[in-house]
């Protein structure tokens, strides 16, 4: 189940400046929670059409330095995931529909995935955005077809280990769950991400 901590999520988000930095270094504010649907059959139709593979649960116990024990629904529809049960080598990244850096560096991603993603999983979280179809748009937009989950209550901006307030911010996780890095910054080439799962993953591409 979901952790239920909405209160002071709702209070900790809006409190925080998400560093959403451009090439200027410029800062937006991440999106507030709200009540965000993110299983309607107008996403469900538009994540069968651009083939948005379904998301992955996994079948691991929570570790000391991983993944938080929160279950995130399917963005789109398909089968929530406790992210805590998840095995590396694993990228993920949290974006959210109007950052512009995550537009950015989707396609770099999708193209990772395209390129690595029989040897590194990859999967995205929609972080605390009530523009879903704006979001779901972004995807087709890029080209993404790796699995994506929705944190609609911002939980990751309170865990302890992830601390998601930059936006994006990519985590990698090694293959006995611990997190090895967060990464509050644009990446800007495969090249780039291939080095940065290579420093902290130890898998060499």
């Amino acid at each position: 189940m979901t952790r239920r901590r909405t209160a002071p999520v709702l209070a900790a988000v809006a409190l925080v400046l998400s560093a959403c930095s451009g090439e200027d270094g410029s800062f937006v504010a991440a999106p507030g929670p709200a009540q965000i649907d993110v299983d309607t059959p107008a996403l469900r139709e538009a994540k069968a059409e651009a083939g948005i593979e379904d998301c992955r649960p996994g079948d691991g116990a929570p570790v000391e330095g991983g993944l938080p024990e929160l279950e995130l629904a399917c963005f789109g529809g398909g089968p929530a995931v406790d992210l805590a049960t998840l095995r590396g080598p694993l990228v993920l990244n949290a974006w959210f529909a109007t950052c512009a850096p995550c537009k950015r560096e989707l396609p770099v991603l999708q193209d990772f995935y395209a390129q690595h993603g029989d040897r590194v999983d990859v999967l995205g979280v929609d972080f605390a955005d009530p523009i879903t179809e704006g979001a779901m748009e972004l995807l087709v937009e890029s080209g993404v077809t790796y699995p994506q989950v929705a944190d609609t209550e911002g939980e990751l901006g309170l865990d302890p280990v992830v601390r998601a307030v930059a936006f994006p911010t990519t985590v990698l996780v090694g293959a006995d769950g611990a997190v090895e890095a967060v990464l509050p910054m644009e990446i800007r080439s495969v090249e780039q991400l291939e080095g940065l799962v290579a420093e902290h993953l130890g898998l060499v591409l």
